[in-house]
């Protein structure tokens, strides 16, 4: 095994990565089935993440029950790397050690072995019995001795994630809410236990992450609170004795949770219509001892106080008494951290605790701003007494929402084209493209349409001094969350809005194919797959490298709908991707393939078909030969033509000829009569069976064919053809008829 490395700030940023990618892939491999994006996706992130941690050499994590080990020292307390050690000792697993250069099948046979449950993983002798048998040598796996395991516990151990659980959790990450009576019984067991309410949240907001796997902590607060109406709901119909039971088991499940995302939750604005004040009997139920941790907690990671803070301390503690008994808690709490016992603490804390403990604006509003609120109101009354003007319902009208963003966009807009100074302009670009996202989410697409314009503008135009930020700021939007959440309900679009989300992908540039062709990876057409692949086409060749993963997926739904995409761009690059997929025929995506060849204007088209049928065999050949005449398309006549001009009749092109011939006359009579003619009349000595097949065949399609045209090149041949083609044509006018 490799030295240690010294575990730096950045390896440990980047093992923290690392764990949340390796949980985020294993929740979502349970979530989803296998050929789901999310799945590709969140396997990808893995492996780049282990990659990262350390580039070259060997990657070995330790596992404790809290916190993991790289290279044997213990890494810094944070969320991700707790919520992985748990989530692989909870499975058994002592060691994980990952070997440069992970291939892909190695990470998916890792997820399925993360996703047994844990009688079949016992039954199976664990880990690293299981995986000696089925996983892939780049990674090793050292599990938990089973001998201590077995004494340390009197009876079997539970495993309570079943398929009641997992079915639970993908309710709530699709958003269903709705349970069934086998769910609402296990809910209400989970009511009980204040750890499996906590492993419930975790587990179902472990996908609600942006693309690198970081917390989308709004979403993630929201989703908790909706898991913990839920359970208190159904506690509360079916067995309403137990609701401050539950509400207490709740608060303990909240204060084990990220203290971030517990701010979130308990700062987060309450329903009006919320029957069950989720939010307030949680508030209600935390202890001194609770609420001292989770300030210690999040003073440690941020290292002050903030406003946001000090509002929530003062809503989970409105007295006085409590604040400053809670503020002890804490204290003593931080000082058996490395936070609390730093020089720099004791001035810091002072500071804490005026904020936390006497919490006002003062500070923060200057005594005109105050003065002027605090007349604000004798203000109103004077006016309301006076008659208002007619305006004024216009007045406030401009003052709503969507007046005030797209003012926003406008002044933005403004100040990018008028700004003179670069590093001002990056940082303009950079608002815009947040603000552009913001646009997004909020389904203004109209305003998102006008910034896009602007830096697409900008970055075109080479005397702007933001060209290169503006270039930067687009094609980060193509990545972003909030794109691929519009992506994603392309179908739910009005067609005004869609429009306008065409056009912004025009500005974005060819970056938007990568995220717009996530929508071909379904069997079923969808309204959404096709504005998607509308989009796509509309790029034009620029989209054909991008196109690699569809046509080599192993699904054949996924290589159609890529080469439906490619027939209509009908571009010579398309060739090398529609080639291989003539190798390995399949009557479901063949035929689209050929006549995806034959729409390009290319001689490669042609010569890509030709080298197929001279290199295949007969059953193979005859396949692609049925699928050039399967659609009846014309434009597939001229390449026909370019076959026979370039094939060799008496070589080894020989029976691709006689069917190109037969394809041909198939397709279009007419044009067949003239290469036909002219292949009957040719020869070769000491090729006398090759000589009889090819004049043969070329007599019955011209009868076949019927036209005064074919019917003039039979009586040329009667007259100028050797003899074994005269001879021929008058055998076949004996048998089948002089032709009409």
């Amino acid at each position: 095994m490799s030295q240690a490395p010294s575990v730096s700030p950045e390896l440990v940023q980047s093992v923290a990565s690392l764990a949340r990618a390796l949980v985020s892939a294993a929740r979502n491999w349970a979530l989803y089935p296998p050929e789901h994006p999310a799945v590709g996706a969140s396997l990808q992130r893995l492996s780049e993440a282990i990659s990262d941690s350390t580039p070259g050499v060997e990657c070995s994590i330790g596992v404790t029950p809290e916190t993991l080990l790289f290279h044997g020292e213990p890494l810094p307390p944070s969320q991700p790397v707790a919520d992985a050690a748990e989530f692989l000792h909870d499975r058994d697993i002592l060691r994980v050690d990952f070997a440069p250069g992970i291939v892909p099948a190695a990470l998916q046979d890792l997820m399925g072995l993360l996703s047994l449950d844990a009688a079949a993983r016992r039954e199976r002798g664990g880990p690293t019995a299981i995986w000696a048998h089925t996983g892939h040598p780049s990674i090793s796996i050292e599990q938990i001795d089973y001998r201590r395991v077995l004494e340390d516990h009197d009876g079997p151990t539970i495993d309570r994630r079943d398929d009641v659980w997992h079915s639970i959790v993908k309710s709530i990450v699709y958003g269903q809410m709705t349970f069934d009576e086998r769910e609402q019984q296990r809910l209400l067991e989970i009511a009980g236990n204040a750890l499996q309410i906590g492993d419930l949240a975790k587990e179902s907001i472990g996908t609600k992450c942006t693309v690198d796997g970081s917390p989308l902590i709004a979403t993630q607060a929201a989703t908790i609170v909706a898991v913990f109406r839920h359970i208190a709901g159904i506690v509360g119909v079916m067995e309403p004795d137990r609701v401050s039971e539950v509400m207490r088991n709740l608060a303990e499940a909240t204060s084990t949770l990220d203290p971030n995302l517990v701010i979130q939750i308990i700062h987060g604005e309450a329903d009006p219509k919320d029957g069950m004040p989720i939010v307030n009997g949680i508030t209600a139920a935390l202890d001194d001892t609770k609420v001292a941790r989770l300030l210690a907690a999040t003073l440690a990671v941020e290292g002050h106080a903030t406003g946001r803070l000090a509002d929530v301390f003062h809503t989970i503690a409105p007295d006085a008494e409590r604040r400053e008994r809670v503020m002890r808690l804490t204290r003593e709490m931080l000082s058996e951290t490395e936070f609390g016992r730093s020089s720099k603490f004791k001035a810091l804390w002072t500071s804490m605790e005026d904020l936390l403990l006497s919490y006002n604006e003062a500070p923060y509003v200057s005594d005109g701003y105050r003065g002027s609120l605090d007349g604000a109101g004798a203000r109103a009354e004077v006016i309301a007494a006076r008659d208002l003007p007619p305006e004024l319902g216009d007045w406030v009208h401009t003052l709503d929402q969507e007046n005030v963003r797209e003012l926003s966009v406008t002044m933005m807009i403004d100040l990018l084209r008028l700004e003179c100074d670069p590093v001002r302009g990056e940082g303009l670009a950079q608002d815009l493209q947040t603000l552009t996202e913001d646009l997004f989410l909020s389904g203004d697409f109209d305003n998102a349409l006008r910034v896009t314009t602007a830096l697409s503008e900008s970055s075109a135009s080479e005397k702007s001094i933001t060209q290169v930020a503006c270039r930067s700021a687009l094609d980060a939007l193509a990545p972003s969350v909030s794109f691929r959440e519009v992506v994603g309900m392309l179908g739910d679009l009005e067609p005004p809005q869609f429009d306008a989300f065409r056009a912004i992908c025009g500005n974005i540039g060819v970056e938007t194919v990568d995220v717009l062709m996530t929508m071909m990876f379904t069997e079923t057409p969808t309204l959404g797959q096709k504005r998607a692949g509308d989009i796509i086409v509309s790029y034009g060749g620029a989209a054909v490298s991008r196109l690699v993963p569809l046509v080599e997926d192993q699904h054949w739904f996924v290589q159609l709908n890529g080469v439906r995409l490619l027939e209509r761009i009908a571009v010579p690059a398309a060739v090398p991707l529609l080639q291989p997929l003539l190798r390995k025929p399949d009557p479901r995506v063949t035929p689209r393939v050929v006549a995806a060849l034959a729409g390009i204007k290319d001689p490669a088209a042609a010569r890509a078909i030709h080298t197929v049928l001279r290199s295949a065999t007969g059953a193979l050949r005859r396949f692609v030969i049925a699928a050039l005449v399967q659609e009846r398309d014309k434009r597939v006549v001229p390449m026909l033509e370019r076959i026979l001009h370039e094939s060799e009749p008496f070589g080894r092109d020989h029976t691709i000829v006689l069917d190109t011939m037969d394809a041909l006359a198939t397709l279009d009579g007419d044009r067949a009569v003239t290469p036909i003619a002219r292949l009957i009349r040719r020869k070769r000595w000491l090729a006398r069976r090759k000589n009889r097949a090819l004049k043969g065949t070329g007599v019955h399609l011209l009868l076949r064919i019927g036209s005064d045209a074919a019917n003039e090149a039979l009586r040329a041949g009667s007259v100028e053809g050797d003899r074994l083609l005269r001879r021929i044509i008058r055998n076949a006018q004996r048998d089948g008829g002089t032709p009409a």
